[in-house]
């Protein structure tokens, strides 16, 4: 059988070009390479909300253009949309050892100045949202403003571990990155919200294509996400200049039973 995740990918690319946007690989330095989806016409210094610079960072669960589909389609029209895959995500990928949250920040900051974005409003999802905040920390000019759901400032250890016991889970590898078609259907159960469907309708092969699609670079994804936990002593509440829309823990506990959807 086909692989039906397979096919779709193209289908959403020919959808995502209808809209106005188009892929790009940026080379962020020599061995570390980011893919973006980009609008096809270049950014101008006009404040002109037309020319709004809208920035959508993925979480763990699959892509850019994946996660954000929807939303694309529904902003390109009005804003400029870029969409990043975040390193070892959607074909991006670097040789450095570098595997934190402050990395996946840098390459993002990077990629979009060599796209000509002096200034935007970010979007985050989970991961995204930590990746996020980090931007917003180390690249104050750039960020503007910020919209995060799903996510913390950081993924300390007191944190990961009650939301790990919460779940059930003893690792965030054994949650996000599932190795059966059993794992994938507990990772929608948990990571999802009042879809309009029950996830026991969906046949287990679309489970077991998602599987076989969404999750390239494991080994790479692993490191990532032990590099995502910290101490708690080295954490400490940075300053953000920027305006912050932001889901509350609780809220978030509350939905998804857990701090990190994917």
């Amino acid at each position: 059988m086909v692989n039906i995740f397979a096919v779709y990918k193209p289908l959403l690319r020919w959808l995502i070009k209808l809209v106005g946007m188009r892929p790009q690989t940026v080379e962020i330095e020599p061995g570390t390479v980011m893919n973006f989806w980009v609008p096809n016409e270049t950014p101008n210094k006009s404040k002109n909300s037309n020319n709004k610079a809208v920035v959508l960072i993925h979480g763990f669960g699959a892509d850019g253009i994946t996660t954000w589909q929807f939303q694309v389609l529904a902003l390109a029209r009005k804003f400029k949309v870029y969409v990043p895959d975040l390193v070892f995500f959607g074909g991006s990928i670097t040789d450095r050892s570098e595997r934190s949250p402050e990395f996946q920040a840098e390459c993002v900051a990077k990629g979009l100045k060599k796209l000509g974005v002096e200034r935007c409003s970010l979007v985050g999802l989970s991961y995204g949202g930590m990746v996020g905040f980090k931007m917003a920390e180390m690249y104050p000019d750039l960020v503007d403003s910020m919209v995060l759901s799903c996510s913390a400032m950081a993924l300390t250890k007191s944190i990961s571990d009650a939301a790990l016991e919460r779940i059930g889970f003893k690792s965030w590898s054994d949650y996000l990155l599932p190795d059966s078609v059993q794992g994938v259907k507990i990772f929608f159960d948990i990571a999802t919200f009042k879809l309009p469907w029950k996830l026991d309708w969906i046949p287990n092969f679309v489970y077991k294509h998602y599987l076989e699609v969404m999750y390239d670079n494991k080994e790479q994804r692993e490191e990532l996400l032990k590099a995502l936990v910290i101490d708690d002593k080295d954490f400490t509440i940075p300053h953000h200049p920027q305006a912050i829309g932001r889901q509350s823990n609780t809220a978030i506990y509350r939905e998804s039973r857990s701090p990190c959807r994917g």
